[in-house]
């Protein structure tokens, strides 16, 4: 194999016998498409104990995979004069109130318009290096139609220090939603394991093999008119989708999310009425808490009111 090609290899372990070839790479390499892996494999680059194999061959333990990828091309982010919702801001970390629509840092098909241009710009790319060229300052993420409030770090200590809470959960993370149906008890908490849909490798589903453990804690604000429900979320954890997962679990989904509810909705909305409205956290210079409130977007008070009718 030429210089330019990573070699990857994975040894498969017992509990992950019988799983599908491709299935075991879409677990292993993050980002990277089942469609894409497919091709590596039928073009030979994915060897099973040095043997090519194909895509729906079902591993046993101890098998060793080997992957042939070329490393990714280094891409240029450039910075984008955009306004952002500046909820505070220092020389260690600056935390905004996302709109909806937009992606928090570049990926394929969004590589402008994001957070990330819009950080590179206001900050004047004094971001932390972490997380690469991708990812200048990110710590963590919000998906693109959930609004609300996010931290980004500008050096790589207070970025350690921030993904450390991220790591052991001790950030408080509360969102606000707007769920469809009536959510029964007051008060509650979910507990599951979340993980890549064995199917449908853009979802997440519950208490797949190999999920990771999630909680999510929730409180009734207001029960509107019997058929919606405005509800506070608290995230003991932080996984992919969690809250809306396990929403849709509950038999109440995020009214707006076509992809974890109903494929259409009654009201004319952009993906899921969620929105992330309190971050709490030690700031890494000061060592005190910190709590940020990032206001409900104006389509989001709009909907509440109508609902209440």
């Amino acid at each position: 194999m030429s210089d330019t090609i990573q070699e990857i290899e994975y040894v498969v372990a017992e509990e992950e016998s019988g799983t599908r070839l491709d299935l075991f790479l879409s677990e292993k390499l993050s980002g990277v498409s089942r469609s894409f892996l497919q091709k590596k494999i039928k073009e030979g680059n994915v060897l099973v104990n040095q043997k090519a194999a194909k895509a729906g061959l079902k591993l046993e333990a101890m098998d060793l995979v080997t992957v042939f990828l070329e490393p990714p091309k280094e891409l240029s982010i450039e910075p984008e004069d955009i306004p952002l919702a500046i909820l505070y801001e220092d020389e260690d970390i600056i935390v905004i109130n996302k709109p909806k629509q937009m992606v928090v840092h570049p990926a394929p098909g969004h590589y402008s318009g994001t957070v990330v241009n819009a950080l590179l710009y206001h900050c004047k790319g004094s971001l932390s290096g972490i997380n690469g060229v991708l990812r200048p300052g990110i710590v963590h993420r919000i998906d693109k139609d959930t609004t609300g409030a996010i931290v980004a770090c500008k050096n790589d200590y207070a970025h350690n220090f921030v993904a450390e809470q991220l790591k052991e959960h001790s950030i408080t993370r509360t969102y606000h939603a707007i769920v469809q149906g009536h959510v029964v008890s007051e008060e509650g908490t979910i507990e599951s394991t979340l993980g890549r849909h064995p199917v449908d490798r853009k979802k997440m589903a519950m208490n797949v093999k190999n999920g990771k453990r999630a909680v999510t804690h929730y409180k009734v604000l207001d029960a509107l008119n019997g058929r919606y429900t405005y509800i506070c979320c608290s995230l003991e954890t932080g996984r992919t989708h969690q809250i809306r997962v396990h929403m849709s679990g509950m038999g109440t989904p995020v009214l707006g999310d076509t992809v974890y509810g109903p494929g259409k909705c009654p009201f004319s909305l952009t993906g899921q009425t969620l929105h992330a409205k309190t971050l709490g956290l030690i700031h890494p210079r000061t060592k005190r808490y910190m709590e940020f409130d990032a206001p409900l977007p104006a389509y989001f008070q709009k909907l509440l009111q109508q609902l209440k009718k």
